[in-house]
């Protein structure tokens, strides 16, 4: 009987940091433990399931502790780029490292880029700081609503981000002015990302939508999703993945409005690839909860998805292999509302497969080696300047 062809399911759990790294004080971070803070704020994690794959063998857990590894590789992967945001880490996750920290606006963008979007936009500005997206909106909402304005503002984060009520500027308006922020953004100015952050309502009662986008710059090489479309691997994206990879090396893009549609969207491709990735991004933990430092909220979040693992599960095929790890952290308990440098959580498993027939155990390496994993479990044999290993069969010591 013929095997399934190959299939890998990588689900990144956004900013689910799993721990300080060795360079965490150097990016402003020491100390920062997203998932251990939030099992110590709320009494300790109720997640079965991921504990049931391993998530307790990844580190020290309150609430969940590591189960007998015999289904599951596990532990913990080091970043190696100069970043903490979103791109920088899913780059690396697929073999593409950041040696430059891309370029941030702590007290605003310059004015000759304002004037330039202003121009191409026919549009004013307001704000033009570093803002909370929740606290500039109810700040300058009022304002927009007025006189049509777009809200634009940073964070510590490498992105330029432009909020505008639905009902003044059209979706695809607004997508419109996304794009001629990112052609203006280029050279020093190119941001990781420009992001449409668009909302509803009425003054004092603001909300942001799902319908957020995120244009981001292309990958400045090869990676290994290019890789496994050279070797004629198909790439599905769910979620914001297509938007962070500008579509270089995603053949197929499903964009989600929230976590579990996220899921949905994942079990319905589980149900119609043949063969090949599909690369999830569950953005909630990141967006709703760990920027707004609430870590109740992160931790239903996390329920969530940790509920309806086993329908993933049941979506896979025998062989199938399922990646869960994150891109880096966002502390609910920490100082201020920006990212965290942090260690990462891998667990990896095997569908279905015989005790003693994959490796299993706990490993430590860097980002870089899911993609190299994935790579290798597709038959794919990655160009040689791309960073990772496979730690399938590198590195893995028995619990």
């Amino acid at each position: 009987m013929t095997a399934s062809p190959r299939r890998v399911c990588l689900i990144v759990l956004d900013a689910c940091g799993a721990g300080e790294a060795p360079d965490s004080a150097a990016f402003g971070d020491p100390g920062a433990d997203t998932l251990g803070h939030v099992a110590e704020a709320v009494g300790g994690l109720d997640l079965p399931n991921l504990q049931r794959l391993g998530l307790g063998a990844t580190r020290p857990l309150d609430g969940c502790p590591p189960p007998d590894l015999t289904r599951s590789i596990t532990g913990v992967l080091e970043e190696r780029s100069a970043g903490k945001d979103t791109t920088t880490g899913h780059w690396e996750l697929v073999g593409v490292l950041t040696t430059t920290p891309p370029p941030t606006y702590p007290d605003g963008f310059p004015q000759d880029l304002i004037s330039a979007f202003v121009r191409r936009t026919e549009r004013g500005v307001l704000g033009n700081n570093v803002a909370s997206g929740t606290a500039i909106i109810d700040e300058y909402g009022e304002e927009h609503l007025r006189t049509g304005d777009l809200i634009v503002y940073t964070s510590a984060d490498s992105v330029f981000q432009i909020a505008a009520h639905e009902n003044v500027v059209p979706l695809a308006t607004l997508y419109e002015y996304c794009e001629i922020a990112r052609a203006l953004l280029t050279g020093e100015h190119a941001v990781s990302r420009v992001i449409a952050r668009p909302f509803v309502g009425e003054p004092g009662a603001f909300t942001r939508t799902s319908n957020r986008r995120d244009f981001s710059i292309e990958p400045p090489g090869p990676s290994h999703l290019t890789a496994l479309q050279a070797a004629g691997k198909r790439v599905v994206g769910v979620g914001k993945i297509g938007d962070i990879f500008a579509m270089k090396g995603i053949d197929e893009d499903h964009h989600t409005t929230s976590n579990m549609h996220g899921v949905d969207v994942t079990i319905e491709q589980l149900g119609s690839l043949d063969a090949g990735l599909i690369f999830v991004n569950l953005v909630e933990t990141d967006m709703l909860w760990g920027h707004r430092r609430d870590p109740e909220g992160f931790h239903r979040c996390l329920k969530e998805f940790d509920r309806r693992l086993p329908e993933i599960e049941a979506a896979c095929r025998p062989g199938d292999l399922v990646i869960v790890t994150a891109d880096h952290g966002c502390d609910p308990t920490y100082e201020g509302s920006d990212h965290t440098r942090e260690l990462v959580p891998l667990i990896a498993h095997v569908v279905g497969a015989e005790p003693g027939s994959v490796a299993t155990g706990t490993y430590r390496g860097y980002m870089s080696d899911v993609g190299a994993t994935v790579c290798a479990w597709l038959g794919v044999k990655a160009p040689g300047q791309i960073p990772g290993v496979c730690f399938l069969d590198a590195g893995v010591t028995t619990a």
